[in-house]
């Protein structure tokens, strides 16, 4: 434990700690990749702009991002005492069956829409792609935080858990 003012600091340096940690402030680049991504794609598709190599870096460290939020979500299910608990409770299903359930549609999304872009030659198509499915994914994380705030009275939208 470490004094901060006048209050103590336990810190956690368990593998679930860090893991818990790691997971919840990653999501944060996640978060801001996936906004900036759906806005320049959006840009891009409205606006009838060329597909640049930095909309495809862009896409891509979105894509990497979210994979790696998933990896450690997934660690995190097996470790997790949320898991644990039972379904008939509205948070220990959240986090046993729809937190999971949400987060993997919505990297399944950024997935697709990432090969889907590959695909296509045309530049407002690519951007068009992107917009779709990484927007979809976005609504489904803004759903799922939303949903996390209404079944764990302990967690707020945007707050570090």
């Amino acid at each position: 434990m470490t004094k901060s003012g006048n209050f103590e600091i336990k810190k956690d340096m368990s593998l679930y700690g860090i893991l818990k940690s790691a997971h919840s402030g990653w999501r944060y680049i996640v978060f801001i990749l996936l906004v900036v991504a759906v806005i320049q794609a959006l840009a891009g598709w409205f606006g009838k702009k060329t597909y640049t190599e930095g909309n495809r870096k862009l896409n891509v460290f979105t894509l990497v991002s979210a994979h790696i939020q998933l990896l450690f979500g997934l660690v995190l299910y097996f470790l997790s005492p949320l898991t644990k608990l039972p379904s008939s409770e509205a948070i220990g299903r959240y986090w046993k069956m729809e937190h999971i359930s949400i987060m993997i549609l919505a990297i399944i999304l950024i997935t697709v829409g990432n090969a889907k872009s590959k695909k296509v030659t045309d530049a407002v198509a690519k951007h068009k792609n992107i917009a779709i499915f990484f927007g979809l994914a976005l609504v489904f994380i803004i759903v799922a935080i939303y949903m996390m705030t209404k079944a764990d009275s302990s967690k707020t939208f945007f707050g570090v858990s």
